[in-house]
């Protein structure tokens, strides 16, 4: 329960570069995870340094795309504040891991009913693996931040990603530069019902 309890959403990061063995064995943690049908349906791509930074310069001009131009999510405008802002921390994380999720496709192509249930249980599959990469970083003494504001960008960075399946979100990692006290959360008598 202690790195349950003490994870965090990160936004500051120091310099300090995280050792390739740390992101090996962070990300062995979300390789243990439990899947629907032991389909295991992630893949984790590192980014560091360079590499990062071109990665980083093309989801940019996703933003700006969706900002000034084809806005491919219309409803979800209100977001790209926080998307923008959330660049801003990615570009300053040591350490991004983007993930891909297998068996999806793009969220712009349709989908049949089974196709949905797949995804939504991979999906799910996913969402454990990277609360084992999350609470495994903690343990080790870095901080983590789970990002879906790659959507805005999605085509851009799914191109030069070279995704064949579907882009999840990412990452950050590194050494945290803030220490924020816990956020609210709902109490247990709101969130359970006893049948």
């Amino acid at each position: 329960m202690k790195e349950i309890i003490e994870r965090r959403s990160i936004r500051k990061y120091k310099e300090d570069a995280v050792k390739k063995d740390d992101i090996e064995t962070i990300i062995q943690a979300g390789i243990l995870a439990p899947s629907a049908k032991n389909r295991q349906p992630w893949k984790y791509i590192v980014y560091t340094n360079a590499a990062k930074d071109n990665l980083l310069d093309v989801m940019e001009k996703g933003l700006l795309r969706e900002r000034n131009e084809e806005k491919l999510l219309p409803q979800s405008q209100n977001g790209l504040p926080d998307a923008f802002h959330t660049l801003k921390i990615m570009r300053e994380a040591p350490v991004l891991i983007i993930i891909e999720n297998t068996n999806g496709r793009s969220p712009y192509t349709e989908i049949n009913a089974n196709g949905r249930i797949a995804e939504i249980c991979d999906t799910l599959s996913i969402g454990a693996s990277v609360q084992n990469i999350l609470l495994t970083a903690t343990e080790l003494g870095y901080g983590t931040l789970w990002i879906a504001n790659t959507c805005f960008a999605y085509n851009e960075l799914a191109d030069f990603i070279g995704i064949k399946g579907q882009l999840v979100g990412a990452i950050s990692l590194g050494v945290a530069n803030e220490h924020p006290g816990p956020r609210p959360r709902k109490d247990i008598l709101e969130v359970v019902e006893f049948r």
